[in-house]
């Protein structure tokens, strides 16, 4: 039987990897932290019968499972509007080498926002497939294995993810020069907003741009997806007028891109206090998509001064 300190040790080797995982799974940073602790906390209660077990593939196997049944639960409850992943606060990515090896490698730890947002279209046996296979670098045996069905299965599975996500045409991570649009255009976006400048939104915006706000019914949001440049100027000059002083209102490295972290002395009690603001943009670096997050409980892995 391994002992407790052995258990302890391949749960802080692989800790950072299952962590990762439970994230992709769930899409909420909250759910990953308390997923992890009980996949250690099952391991530490089943010590009599892992003997010769390989911890770290138990361990992914466990993770995998209680990801599993987070995702079902989330999804057979209705939501109050439109559901967003949990922000996840990282470092700036490194600057790429004349081989580009470190930015790739920061970029890959850092799945972008874009890409949680697309694995909600996957079911989550797809979904555990997808990314026991592409990030963990699972075979469709190992992947059988701890899905407990068949490597045929697991192929039909990864096949039918990898197709749903090629047709939604979205990347794991995010290039530099996309980065750097981003950011340009949410610095541009806020000078809009809090000088109520409507014309400098309409040059900011996509003719079809879409918003999207998720409050988790604890504040104001919309209800659904807002689409198309007047109505999306008209709301977010008036939430922002709305809204009162802005304490604090940063560029930070969101889900290896920028994204606005916002801070305000809350005038009204449903207006939320706290807030992460990122967005799409297509070439030209216009906003094709913004997304609002407010849900206190979606915020947990984001600094913010109270």
């Amino acid at each position: 039987m391994p002992e407790s300190s052995a258990i302890e040790q391949a749960f802080r080797a692989g800790e950072r990897r299952l962590w990762g995982l439970c994230y992709r799974m769930t899409g909420i940073a909250a759910d990953a932290d308390e997923l992890v602790q009980e996949a250690f906390a099952r391991a530490l209660q089943s010590a009599g019968e892992l003997s010769g077990t390989d911890l770290d593939r138990w361990l992914v196997r466990v993770a995998t499972n209680l990801s599993l049944d987070r995702l079902r639960r989330r999804r057979r409850r209705e939501y109050p509007g439109s559901w967003l992943p949990a922000p996840l606060e990282t470092d700036a990515p490194e600057p790429a080498g004349d081989n580009g090896t470190a930015e790739r490698v920061e970029l890959a730890e850092q799945v972008s926002y874009a890409f949680l947002v697309a694995l909600e279209a996957l079911g989550p046996r797809a979904r555990a497939a997808l990314l026991l296979t592409d990030v963990l670098d699972y075979s469709a045996a190992e992947v059988a294995s701890t899905l407990g069905t068949s490597e045929g299965n697991v192929r039909v599975l990864h096949h039918r993810a990898r197709r749903t996500l090629d047709r939604l045409d979205v990347e794991k991570t995010v290039s530099a020069a996309t980065r750097q649009r981003q950011g340009d255009a949410l610095t541009r976006l806020l000078a809009c907003m809090m000088q109520q400048d409507a014309e400098g939104m309409r040059s900011l915006l996509t003719e079809d741009v879409r918003s999207v706000t998720d409050g988790g019914g604890v504040y104001t949001a919309l209800r659904e997806p807002l689409v198309g440049r007047d109505k999306v100027i008209r709301f977010h000059l008036e939430t922002a007028r709305r809204r009162g002083p802005v304490s604090t209102t940063e560029l930070r490295w969101i889900n290896g891109a920028p994204a606005l972290v916002v801070e305000t002395r809350r005038l009204r009690p449903q207006m939320a206090p706290r807030l992460v603001l990122r967005c799409e943009v297509d070439a030209e670096g216009r906003i094709a998509l913004l997304h609002t997050i407010l849900a206190p409980r979606k915020l947990s892995s984001v600094r913010f001064t109270v």
